[in-house]
């Protein structure tokens, strides 16, 4: 139902509008004459406006020109005992949604009234969603106008308005969170949290503390109650990234408050009640760890209501190009360096280029190539990389010598991701055993955090970085 406004100088006929219009569940403001309504359109919103034409103070013409002027997707109708096919045609020429003359039936105003506010609430779903592709159009991570990108886009903009629970997949690079943050930014939940978890990142037991909180004394070392991440979320939005990396019990738990919409803290057995959208994102193929018997499959139906698959740069190859040249100018202000110009040779390297990163390593490459270049001018030589090249042996040097590469000294692999772990692992042992295991400094060579090289530690059980 709607927000009416009703302006005639006759207070029999405001009475029976509104009274009619309230038997229809609408909420009613009355005003006698146009400098009263012209007053409080300007104060507060409303749906739908029915104004007389000829009053005492003004015309129906005048509130019909400033409600449009207040908000462009109000409907108005002009009702008048002085009919003529010029007023009619003037009335719907400055926006009118429709004509009635006097003397009326209730009925004819009622379905008049509800069709005005069907129309205003579909006016304003468009510009919001208008708005919404403005917005995803300025997001990098989901910059392309490839049809992939676009289906990408349109979902988010179906999707954002609602609280349905989204999961997102795609590889390590794609932009997963971003796209769970466009979610939530397009939503009405967006004055509200935004909270992220990787859920790899935390042992069971700390991703339960994590997520659910904890009560004094839950377990070594909880020395204090603390609330979890579904409660700081409270009417906002929690996105689980690395969702199938949860334990099985933990899984149970995450069932339980999407089901129920509450929270137990470890140590207590009083629930909690929390309104969160749940977004959750995942580089694996959940459908088939549910198969495997490693993801419960209740809490994937749960989790999977609208999916959105994310491709891979290298399937979308057309929108390289464009990524590049945002990238050179975002690098250039972000860096405050010179203003580079990428080559055509540059960019057909980079397209030539699988970019198992993704959107994050096309951005990295190009911030590399940006801050190495002597010249203003990006061409194919600053992307080597991108070539897939090995490392060649220098000239000079002693007989038989050859550089080594990371093809060299990994296992024969064809998994990217088996590949890709095992040559961070290899960086790893290499940085801690060139520091005599000193883990603040082989963070810091690798160009990541301390707590990020710790969790990789656990994570590859590295126990000795001289073994």
């Amino acid at each position: 139902m709607g927000r009416i406004l009703i302006v005639d100088d006759e207070p029999h006929t405001r009475r029976v509008l509104g009274l009619n219009l309230q038997q229809d569940g609408h909420e009613v403001s009355e005003r006698a004459g146009v400098q009263a309504a012209l007053r409080v359109l300007m104060a507060e919103d409303f749906d739908v406006v029915l104004t007389d034409q000829k009053m005492p103070d003004g015309d129906g013409l005048q509130v019909l020109a400033a409600a449009i002027e207040a908000d462009p997707a109000v409907s108005v109708v002009v009702i008048t005992a002085f009919a003529t096919v010029d007023l009619a045609v003037e009335s719907m020429r400055q926006g009118a949604f429709d004509f009635i003359t006097k003397p009326f039936q209730p009925e004819v105003v009622r379905a008049a009234v509800t069709r005005a506010c069907e129309r205003t609430r579909l006016r304003r779903e468009n510009v919001l969603l208008k708005d919404t592709v403005v917005r995803l159009e300025g997001s990098p991570e989901i910059y392309g106008s490839s049809g992939a990108m676009q289906a990408v886009r349109d979902l988010i903009v179906r999707v954002a308005p609602t609280d349905a629970t989204v999961l997102i997949t795609g590889e390590t690079g794609t932009g997963k969170e971003l796209v769970a943050r466009a979610i939530h930014k397009n939503s009405p939940r967006a004055p509200k949290p935004f909270v992220a978890v990787n859920c790899a990142a935390f042992t069971e037991t700390l991703l339960e503390s994590e997520l659910f909180g904890h009560e004094k004394g839950a377990f070594t070392g909880a020395d204090r109650s603390r609330q979890g991440l579904f409660e700081a979320a409270h009417e906002g939005t929690l996105f689980l990234d690395e969702v199938a990396e949860m334990s099985p019990a933990a899984q149970a738990k995450l069932l339980r408050v999407v089901t129920d919409g509450q929270v137990l803290r470890l140590g207590t057995t009083q629930p909690r009640k929390v309104n969160v959208r749940l977004l959750a994102a995942t580089h694996r193929d959940l459908s088939q760890r549910v198969a495997d018997g490693l993801f419960r499959q209740d809490l994937y139906y749960r989790l999977a209501v609208v999916p959105i698959a994310i491709p891979p740069l290298r399937e979308r190859r057309d929108d390289i190009g464009a990524l590049s040249e945002l990238f050179v100018r975002q690098v250039s202000i972000d860096l405050k360096l010179p203003r580079r110009r990428l080559m055509p040779q540059a960019l057909d390297r980079l397209r030539s280029y699988d970019f198992p990163g993704n959107v994050r390593e096309l951005r990295n490459l190009i911030e590399r190539a940006s801050i190495l270049s002597a010249s203003t001018e990006l061409n194919a030589d600053s992307f080597p990389v991108a070539l897939g090249s090995r490392p060649q042996p220098e000239s000079g040097g002693a007989a038989g010598a050859k550089s080594t590469s990371l093809f060299d000294i990994l296992p024969e692999v064809n998994d990217l991701r088996e590949f890709l772990a095992e040559a961070e692992k290899t960086l790893i042992l290499r940085a801690l055993k060139s520091t005599n295991g000193a883990q603040a400094e082989a963070a810091r060579r690798l160009g990541i955090s301390r707590s990020d090289l710790g969790y990789k530690i656990t994570k590859y059980g590295i126990s000795d970085p001289h073994e």
